[in-house]
């Protein structure tokens, strides 16, 4: 994968949609959800919901990798560098997120990256909740195409969205459990931020040993999906312990 200023950090967002989903090796099922997200983002690309965001933005950073991933990730809206390339963290949090990807065999070509706002907030000040509510279908809609079985929340805003509650990161983080976000049942497992990683060091570690969950988390099998389960945001079950987790390959295709 070039890396961010190579070529492909300066393309359209959808073309980067295209390059790191793998697009012409989906079928059947898989193809129509990416159709369908391409779709989403050309919705998205044009969205005027939040007056204020849409005069400061230089674009819009949809989300971008693998369309049909097992593991979609959420942060919390785009930087200053996300801004100006139309691409979520390719900044230095990303490329943290990277180096840590790497140290349980994925790459970010391999998930599927999003953020809360698809836009950069003033100044990277904090989203505001009518900006929040705004974009939350947009976000609702990818975790539903991108179909993953686990979704790994970036931060205390992604967490507190994705869980419908007020609890921080400090005290989830680590902690995989079943949730339904929109109309799919996941395996939602809330990390801290790499920026606050780079920021206290000393979280690195604690990053580094919640995020080695994800292989254990994507052997187990898919949630159930379907009516009748629980209202949306509430809990099911915890995810199983990752030393009881099995196998630790991903099939990610």
């Amino acid at each position: 994968m070039p890396a961010a200023g190579d070529g492909l950090a300066k393309k359209d967002t959808i073309e980067a949609v295209a390059d790191l989903g793998r697009g012409n090796e989906l079928g059947g099922e898989a193809a129509e959800r990416r159709k369908r997200l391409v779709e989403l983002y050309r919705e998205v690309k044009g969205c005027t919901r939040c007056p204020q965001l849409v005069r400061s933005r230089t674009t819009v950073v949809f989300g971008a990798g693998n369309a049909n991933a097992d593991v979609m990730f959420v942060g919390e809206a785009p930087g200053a560098t996300e801004d100006e390339q139309g691409l979520p963290f390719v900044g230095r949090a990303g490329k943290l997120l990277e180096e840590l990807l790497a140290g349980i065999g994925l790459s970010r070509k391999e998930v599927f990256i999003a953020n809360v706002l698809k836009c950069r907030p003033p100044g990277n000040r904090d989203p505001l909740p009518t900006e929040i509510e705004n974009c939350r279908p947009y976000l609702y809609k990818q975790v539903e195409l991108v179909a993953p079985k686990v979704v790994a929340t970036l931060g205390n805003f992604a967490t507190k969205l994705l869980r419908g509650s007020n609890e921080g990161i400090s005290r989830l983080h680590g902690r995989p459990e079943v949730r339904r976000v929109g109309g799919r049942w996941v395996r939602l497992l809330p990390l801290y931020h790499p920026a606050a990683a780079l920021r206290s060091p000393a979280l690195i570690d604690e990053l580094r040993a919640d995020l080695g969950q994800l292989p254990q988390l994507v052997a187990l099998p898919e949630p159930a999906q379907g009516e009748g389960q629980g209202e949306e945001g509430v809990a099911i079950g915890l995810g199983e312990p990752a030393n009881e987790a099995g196998p630790t390959q991903l099939g990610l295709f």
